[in-house]
């Protein structure tokens, strides 16, 4: 049984943000619009937001941590959960059932990582836009938390294509819109429990680390720091 998990190398990063494009198109996440993203109610599956670092006589530099849903181990968010409208499957993906949502938002709440979106109103999209629909990816109604998916719908046509060929995914056959999308190969996604993947090696290497990890949620997204890159890693 594989554990799907996501390596972003901070290095290798340019904050292009091909990669929140990227999500936005594959899950039809709506535009929240000037009015509601005036008050944080922006819709982003996936950011790249930047941090600054101050340094010696006022020199400073901008870093940039992208950040989807941490898929965790140990997930505070379905702990809170009325209804069971999220959960984490074997394979550990974290879903959101939007049919069974009430919009309570305790699990925004216990995220430590705020990757938990309310939708405030009915999706909009403009007229030239609603051609590029995705057809595997559901329209969310108002009123439910979104969240990132590790694009659930890819899994699902990667598992039922191997089920049919009476084998296991490969690696590469299943992977996320921002991971493919990526310019700079700054992402890797695969399974962190196959000791031959390139995802697992890079977990284990000595710049991996992940955000707040003291918390004991055990999330799936690691991030490399600063550092040489080497191919046999």
């Amino acid at each position: 049984m594989p554990r799907w998990g996501m390596v972003i190398d901070l290095d290798r990063c340019t904050a292009c943000q091909a990669c929140t494009i990227a999500c936005r198109n594959e899950n039809n996440i709506p535009f929240a619009g000037p009015d509601h993203a005036s008050k944080g109610r922006a819709i982003f599956w996936n950011q790249v937001l930047p941090f600054k670092e101050e340094g010696e006589q006022g020199y400073s530099r901008i870093r940039f941590t992208p950040l989807p849903c941490m898929h965790c181990d140990r997930p505070s968010c379905i702990k809170v959960c009325p209804v069971r409208a999220t959960y984490k499957s074997e394979e550990g993906i974290v879903f959101q059932i939007f049919a069974r949502c009430i919009g309570c938002r305790l699990c925004m709440c216990a995220c430590p990582y705020s990757r938990r979106f309310y939708n405030w109103s009915k999706g909009h999209w403009p007229e030239i836009m609603q051609s590029a629909f995705n057809p595997d990816v559901s329209l969310r109604p108002l009123g439910v938390v979104e969240k990132c998916t590790f694009c659930v719908h890819r899994w699902q046509k990667a598992r039922e294509k191997a089920r049919s060929e009476d084998r296991p995914i490969r690696e590469g056959e299943y992977v996320t819109a921002c991971v493919q999308t990526c310019p700079a190969k700054a992402r890797y996604f695969g399974d962190l429990d196959d000791p031959e993947s390139m995802v697992s090696k890079l977990a284990r290497s000595r710049r991996a680390f992940r955000l707040l990890e003291e918390l004991g949620t055990h999330p799936k997204v690691i991030y490399l720091g600063e550092g040489e890159w080497r191919e046999d890693i």
